[in-house]
């Protein structure tokens, strides 16, 4: 069986070291993949945008099966597109993907179907969002509408954030931004909740905590993840059947009151407070950590999970996991998530891994036989074990023996489950 991964991060590395786990796959295709995917499959490198180029490589490599890994594809109608020429493509369609590719949907849908989530506000222009903010209590929560690479979200403890946030966001940031989206702070602990979907069923994919912000201590700016542990330490019995109550079950059936029938993956960014659960936000793919702590653990076979939620047999599947724990600790560009250098060696002859150590690739290449970084994160280092902290002790001794001079991490991942 041929398979083909849509993307080029950390978390495509993990989906495609997962699939190989499969006897039935023999070989697969990484578009445009990384240094990484390079090693355990064929990188192709066509930019995500080109749908055209895609879809006559899979016709004319007679690819069985394509799975998306990144959120742009998806909110630009790649699966609508694959679909359209009978091919076999896992993740939820263009109408299903404004989930996430547009905040205010997601708001508006909670707000008709009664989901729980932060009281919000929506504005078409800067003038209007100021004048609002001068009214409001502090912190606020400002968001980009868009997809922004998990970085278009604002923390602001004061007017004056507010004010640059409106300004940075209608001055194209990232990208054109016809709408922002003004929300309440909630206060509470994060999860991730993730489930996988056919269209009429739906199973639990396990959970994880990110860290979003760029230094310890949960300071600094805005990122797509410094890292990452799963199971989150807020998962329980009673917490679990309130999330499916209040909120997946929900956003289920007002889609299909839409004609919307969601495939693929589905991740919930929670707030968790006194066991309450709150939308912050959905994502229509696995999480980028998230994905890289969660799919080490998992037992039964990738590909039979995904085959079967296309063939809408999902309800016949059962979800085996490995019971350790696993935590990631993501390996940054110095200067992300902003300005940041690129093509910088990286020596990963100098680490030994063992059995339960994984190293995922995100922002590398090779080039002139030799890894380079390619982006502002570059490395994610996983680690399975019976105990969060002896999983974040290796980890970080990994990252040690790496000695990568141009780069940062976060020490402190899993601090709450930990320290």
């Amino acid at each position: 069986m041929k398979i083909g991964v849509i993307g080029s991060g950390g978390r495509e590395h993990a989906i495609c070291m997962s699939l190989l786990k499969s006897k039935k796959i023999n070989k697969i295709y990484c578009f445009p993949g990384n240094a990484g995917t390079s090693r355990i499959a064929t990188n192709i490198n066509i930019k995500l945008d080109k749908f055209l180029e895609i879809k006559k490589f899979i016709i004319n490599n007679k690819i069985d099966l394509v799975v998306v890994g990144p959120e742009k594809p998806l909110v630009d109608g790649l699966v609508d597109y694959l679909q359209k020429y009978k091919i076999k493509v896992f993740g939820p369609n263009k109408r299903a993907s404004q989930l996430e590719g547009s905040k205010i949907f997601t708001k508006k849908l909670c707000k008709k179907f009664k989901i729980p989530t932060a009281k919000f506000a929506v504005f078409k222009n800067q003038k209007k969002a100021i004048l609002f903010i001068k009214k409001c209590n502090f912190p606020l929560v400002i968001k980009a509408d868009g997809l922004a690479a998990g970085k278009g979200v604002y923390i602001c403890e004061n007017k004056k954030k507010s004010f640059q946030a409106i300004n940075e966001i209608f001055d194209g940031k990232f990208g054109l931004a016809k709408n922002v989206l003004i929300e309440e702070f909630l206060e509470g602990e994060e999860m991730s909740f993730f489930i996988i979907c056919d269209g009429k069923n739906y199973l639990k994919f396990g959970t994880a905590q990110d860290h979003k912000r760029a230094l310890e201590g949960d300071k600094g700016k805005n990122t797509g993840g410094m890292g990452a542990y799963s199971p989150s330490r807020l998962d329980n019995e009673i917490l679990d059947k309130k999330i499916l109550k209040k909120i997946i079950n929900p956003t289920l059936m007002g889609l299909k009151r839409m004609n919307i029938n969601y495939t693929g993956f589905l991740y919930a960014g929670l707030m968790v407070k006194n066991n309450e659960p709150y939308l912050i936000e959905y994502n229509v793919r696995m999480g980028d950590p998230e994905c890289q702590t969660i799919l080490p653990k998992l037992k039964t076979e990738l590909i039979y999970i995904i085959e079967s939620c296309l063939n809408k047999k999902l309800k016949d599947v059962k979800i085996k996991w490995h019971k350790e724990k696993s935590l990631c600790i993501v390996l940054c560009s110095k200067g992300y998530p902003e300005k940041f250098s690129k093509n910088k060696k990286i020596n990963l002859e100098r680490v030994k891994i063992k059995k339960n150590d994984f190293i995922f690739h995100a922002g590398t290449k090779i080039q002139d036989k030799k890894i380079v970084s390619n982006g502002g994160r570059v490395l994610n280092v996983v680690v399975k074990s019976n105990d969060f902290k002896r999983s974040r002790i290796r980890a970080l001794n990994i990252l040690k023996n790496l000695d990568w001079n141009n780069g940062y991490y976060r020490r402190d991942i899993g601090s709450k489950v930990i320290d």
